[in-house]
Protein backbone atom coordinates (compact mmCIF):
# COMPACT_ATOMS: atom_id res chain seq x y z
CA UNK A 1 0.00 0.00 0.00
CA UNK A 2 0.85 3.20 -0.84
CA UNK A 3 2.40 5.75 2.31
CA UNK A 4 0.10 8.35 1.35
CA UNK A 5 -3.01 5.92 1.20
CA UNK A 6 -2.17 4.57 4.79
CA UNK A 7 -1.53 7.92 6.17
CA UNK A 8 -4.99 8.84 4.48
CA UNK A 9 -6.75 5.56 6.22
CA UNK A 10 -5.43 5.71 9.82
CA UNK A 11 -6.48 9.32 10.08
CA UNK A 12 -9.89 8.06 8.44
CA UNK A 13 -9.82 5.26 11.22
CA UNK A 14 -9.22 7.97 13.86
CA UNK A 15 -12.44 9.75 12.82
CA UNK A 16 -14.40 6.85 12.86
CA UNK A 17 -13.07 5.90 16.25
CA UNK A 18 -14.01 9.43 17.82
CA UNK A 19 -17.59 8.60 15.70
CA UNK A 20 -17.86 5.43 17.24
CA UNK A 21 -17.03 7.14 21.10
CA UNK A 22 -19.41 9.80 20.37
CA UNK A 23 -21.96 7.13 19.81
CA UNK A 24 -20.78 5.44 23.18
CA UNK A 25 -21.42 8.97 24.79
CA UNK A 26 -24.85 9.71 23.76
CA UNK A 27 -26.76 6.04 22.95
CA UNK A 28 -24.12 3.64 24.49
CA UNK A 29 -26.59 3.06 27.75
CA UNK A 30 -29.47 2.45 25.53
CA UNK A 31 -29.57 -1.46 25.30
CA UNK A 32 -27.35 -4.06 26.49
CA UNK A 33 -24.28 -5.13 25.74
CA UNK A 34 -24.21 -8.66 23.39
CA UNK A 35 -22.25 -11.04 26.25
CA UNK A 36 -19.73 -12.34 23.73
CA UNK A 37 -18.22 -8.28 23.35
CA UNK A 38 -15.72 -6.49 25.55
CA UNK A 39 -17.10 -3.40 27.69
CA UNK A 40 -15.81 -0.08 26.25
CA UNK A 41 -12.68 0.76 26.59
CA UNK A 42 -11.35 -2.71 27.56
CA UNK A 43 -10.33 -3.85 24.36
CA UNK A 44 -6.87 -2.76 22.25
CA UNK A 45 -9.68 -0.77 19.61
CA UNK A 46 -12.61 1.46 20.30
CA UNK A 47 -13.98 -0.74 16.87
CA UNK A 48 -14.13 -3.85 19.16
CA UNK A 49 -15.72 -3.08 22.73
CA UNK A 50 -18.36 -1.51 23.48
CA UNK A 51 -22.20 -1.00 22.21
CA UNK A 52 -20.68 0.91 18.64
CA UNK A 53 -18.24 0.08 16.07
CA UNK A 54 -18.13 2.40 13.21
CA UNK A 55 -15.89 1.30 10.17
CA UNK A 56 -15.39 2.91 7.17
CA UNK A 57 -16.08 0.37 3.90
CA UNK A 58 -14.03 1.03 0.55
CA UNK A 59 -16.63 0.64 -2.31
CA UNK A 60 -15.32 1.19 -6.06
CA UNK A 61 -19.37 2.65 -6.67
CA UNK A 62 -19.66 0.21 -9.29
CA UNK A 63 -23.63 0.59 -9.79
CA UNK A 64 -23.65 3.53 -7.95
CA UNK A 65 -24.87 6.81 -8.98
CA UNK A 66 -22.31 8.68 -6.53
CA UNK A 67 -19.31 6.82 -7.90
CA UNK A 68 -16.38 5.37 -5.09
CA UNK A 69 -16.54 5.86 -2.09
CA UNK A 70 -16.35 4.71 2.01
CA UNK A 71 -19.49 3.24 3.04
CA UNK A 72 -20.41 3.87 6.57
CA UNK A 73 -20.73 0.66 8.72
CA UNK A 74 -22.35 1.39 12.07
CA UNK A 75 -22.83 -1.73 14.08
CA UNK A 76 -24.50 -2.32 17.01
CA UNK A 77 -23.80 -4.80 19.56
CA UNK A 78 -26.16 -6.29 21.08
CA UNK A 79 -28.78 -9.25 21.42
CA UNK A 80 -31.80 -6.83 22.18
CA UNK A 81 -34.51 -6.16 19.32
CA UNK A 82 -33.99 -2.37 17.81
CA UNK A 83 -36.85 -0.88 16.11
CA UNK A 84 -36.14 -0.18 12.82
CA UNK A 85 -36.65 3.96 13.36
CA UNK A 86 -34.03 3.78 16.72
CA UNK A 87 -31.55 2.43 14.26
CA UNK A 88 -31.71 4.62 11.84
CA UNK A 89 -31.76 7.84 14.30
CA UNK A 90 -28.49 6.61 15.78
CA UNK A 91 -26.80 5.35 11.94
CA UNK A 92 -28.04 9.10 10.85
CA UNK A 93 -26.37 10.73 14.30
CA UNK A 94 -22.95 8.46 13.69
CA UNK A 95 -23.17 10.50 9.72
CA UNK A 96 -23.55 13.37 10.92
CA UNK A 97 -20.72 13.55 13.32
CA UNK A 98 -18.45 12.05 10.28
CA UNK A 99 -19.83 15.22 8.32
CA UNK A 100 -19.07 17.45 10.95
CA UNK A 101 -15.51 15.87 11.42
CA UNK A 102 -14.52 15.43 8.53
CA UNK A 103 -13.26 19.07 7.76
CA UNK A 104 -11.43 18.73 11.35
CA UNK A 105 -9.24 15.89 10.18
CA UNK A 106 -9.51 16.42 6.38
CA UNK A 107 -8.81 20.11 5.97
CA UNK A 108 -7.66 20.28 2.36
CA UNK A 109 -9.58 17.44 0.94
CA UNK A 110 -13.41 17.83 -0.37
CA UNK A 111 -15.20 15.17 1.36
CA UNK A 112 -18.89 15.16 2.34
CA UNK A 113 -21.27 12.05 3.44
CA UNK A 114 -24.47 11.49 1.47
CA UNK A 115 -26.87 8.89 1.52
CA UNK A 116 -27.59 6.43 -0.91
CA UNK A 117 -30.26 4.05 -0.39
CA UNK A 118 -30.24 2.40 3.01
CA UNK A 119 -27.06 3.33 3.86
CA UNK A 120 -24.58 6.82 4.06
CA UNK A 121 -21.13 7.16 2.29
CA UNK A 122 -18.21 9.47 2.24
CA UNK A 123 -17.51 10.73 -1.29
CA UNK A 124 -15.53 13.49 -3.17
CA UNK A 125 -11.39 13.82 -2.95
CA UNK A 126 -10.02 11.04 -2.53
CA UNK A 127 -6.53 11.59 -4.58
CA UNK A 128 -3.17 11.30 -3.03
CA UNK A 129 -1.58 14.23 -4.08
CA UNK A 130 -2.27 16.14 -0.73
CA UNK A 131 -2.79 13.47 2.77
Amino acid sequence: MHHKQRVFEDTLRALMDETDSYLEDTYGELYPLHPNRLKRGNASSVSYDGLFSAWPQFSPGYGSKSGRGYVIDISISTLSQIPVKEREKIVMAGAEKIEELLPVYFPNRELHVIQEGNYYKIVGDFSLGDV
